[in-house]
């Protein structure tokens, strides 16, 4: 049996994902800045599930967070802070936030558990396709996704031989976040016509996982829209 870790689980994508893997058979780990949330999901999403509170935005946190996690087969961050920022009105402590939260976060989280992984463990690191097509107030979210680039790269090289990658989604239209945004502007851009699904994400997840040749690589499901 695997243990898969969702480090952002307790909603959206992360918990999608985590569903996913329990409904296989995993032992998954699920993680909210909220404790008592990630619980209370973890439940609902059943199996062998337990949640975990962890807060990507207080590094010192994290090895104590995981401490009694004892072996890892998958692990996925999906953590994030996307308050809207931008220069014309900058706030600083979201500047610093989001950033700490996506590159120091991430990092600090694969280092705790990397002596913990299995043979054949691999790791997804999620970003999204604001790194290459900006949007209004997205200036961290822009940067801090640019940043895995490098992330991905460097971890690849210290955690070998273990697999690292990142996946980088575009707006998913059958999301809590958007679904009830009907003619998004995105799918008139978008070449095959509709939004990615999240289904299509956790797929995408899973191959990244599994597939044992890919490694330091950049995924981007967004159906086509950055070759608009």
């Amino acid at each position: 049996m695997s243990t898969s870790i969702i480090v952002g689980g307790s909603n959206g994508l992360g918990r999608a994902i985590a569903q996913h893997f329990a409904d296989r058979g995993d032992t998954v780990v699920i993680t909210s800045r909220d404790k008592a949330r990630a619980e209370e999901v973890a439940a609902e999403i059943g199996g062998a599930t337990r949640g975990l509170g962890a807060d990507l935005s207080r590094p010192e946190t994290i090895a104590a967070a995981f401490g009694d996690v004892t072996e890892v087969d998958n692990l996925v961050i999906t953590a994030t802070s996307q308050t809207p920022n931008s220069l014309g009105a900058f706030d600083l402590e979201a500047a610093i936030t989001s950033v700490t939260i996506k590159l120091v976060g991430y990092a600090e989280t694969v280092r705790v558990l990397r002596d913990r992984f299995r043979p054949g463990a691999s790791v997804v690191l999620f970003g999204g396709v604001a790194k290459d097509r900006p949007y209004p107030g997205s200036t961290m979210v822009t940067t801090h996704n640019a940043g895995l680039t490098g992330l991905v790269k460097t971890l690849a090289v210290e955690i070998a031989p273990y697999r690292i990658n990142a996946l980088h989604s575009g707006i998913v239209g059958d999301s809590p976040k958007w679904r009830d945004m009907p003619n998004h502007p995105h799918i008139a851009r978008t070449p095959i016509g509709r939004l990615v699904t999240m289904a299509e994400i956790v797929d995408a997840t899973d191959f990244l996982l599994r597939n044992g040749g890919i490694n330091a690589q950049e995924l981007f499901i967004e159906g086509g829209v950055l070759a608009g």
